[in-house]
């Protein structure tokens, strides 16, 4: 399978959906925060938005992920994605069991997770392998120890551990011939992010099915944030074509709001990929009520506000939520 057209089905917001207007099927796929905690403080992540770092006692409990899963199983969602803006590997054992409950009980077409390697611990990835896992793809935004404890504000040792996890992913995956589809992301940027073309001929593509890039975002950033990044990208373009060089779709309507729900830690069904705190919340999950909250009245009259931005710009969205977002201030 082409990884970069099973990305691309879901960021494509089809005639469809916006025929439908406001009220909405049910999305294709949905991403599932098993963890809000995460060993690495990136400046580009909308993580650092957050007033209070969580802890293992704010971790999602397996029977809440189990009830939103078998409800959105029934409403129709083909995908799920065991990340949000935590970091999963941060609790294994829960995210081994959520991808049980996925592919084994409830038969989801599709299970995926992004990860950023430094927690991939081998026992861990061995054992999604084996429970299923349809995709497994690394952020990879640093290409030496010393850009790695700048950008994300650890250890330069974090940066041997995750290549040694993603090279070992690699070998578990083909010795034991598991069909989980290992991908790479990086982000495009000549500021605080980007990696080098001979770091990645060396250390990723020779581990991986396939690497792209992706423009750097900063939906979901407090303001004082943006200062660190530089030239950022407005909006939700998707991934950047790797033959043009440019972002594969306009920013707006933002497929996000359409095609893929965003479930945080507490059950907040979020408009937003990057939505770490309430800001951009549509509705509260509680295990029975996914369509209505994918339905609600804030969540339509926004996606109404998006299909007008075809024609009418970002000024569409002045009293939205999405006015929060810096890429429209």
């Amino acid at each position: 399978m082409n990884i970069l057209d099973k990305i691309d089905s879901v960021t494509n917001i089809s005639q469809r959906r916006l025929m439908a207007g406001g009220v909405q099927p049910a999305p294709k796929s949905v991403k599932i925060e098993l963890t809000a905690r995460c060993n690495l403080r990136c400046k580009y992540c909308s993580l650092r938005t957050r007033k209070k770092q969580p802890t293992i006692n704010d971790d999602m409990s397996l029977d809440f992920f189990k009830a939103i899963t078998t409800d959105m199983k029934k409403s129709g969602v083909d995908e799920i994605g065991l990340f949000y803006i935590g970091e999963s590997f941060m609790a294994p054992t829960l995210l081994v069991e959520a991808c049980k409950w996925c592919k084994q009980e409830l038969d989801f077409e599709w299970v995926f997770l992004t990860a950023n390697a430094t927690m991939a611990h081998h026992e861990a990835v061995r054992k999604l392998m084996d429970a299923g896992l349809d995709s497994l793809k690394w952020s990879v935004n640093f290409f030496s120890p010393e850009q790695l404890a700048e950008i994300a504000g650890v250890g330069p040792k974090w940066f041997g551990i995750a290549m040694r996890n993603i090279k070992h992913a690699y070998e578990t995956r083909n010795k034991y011939g598991y069909k989980t589809i290992l991908s790479a992301s990086s982000i495009l940027d000549k500021g605080i992010s980007g990696v080098s073309t001979d770091f990645l001929d060396t250390e990723i593509l020779p581990f991986v099915d396939k690497h792209y890039f992706l423009p750097m975002y900063q939906m979901g950033m407090a303001k004082s944030k943006t200062e660190d990044i530089g030239n950022a990208t407005h909006g939700n373009t998707g991934r950047i074509d790797s033959e043009t060089g440019k972002a594969n779709r306009p920013p707006l309507p933002c497929w996000a709001v359409f095609t893929e729900g965003h479930v945080r830690v507490d059950g907040g069904l979020s408009a937003c990929c990057f939505g770490s705190d309430a800001r951009f919340d549509m509705g509260k999950l509680d295990g029975t009520n996914f369509m209505s909250q994918w339905n609600s009245e804030k969540f339509v009259k926004l996606r109404e506000a998006h299909i007008k931005s075809i024609t009418e710009g970002p000024g569409a969205l002045a009293k939205t939520a999405c006015r929060v977002c810096v890429a429209y201030e």
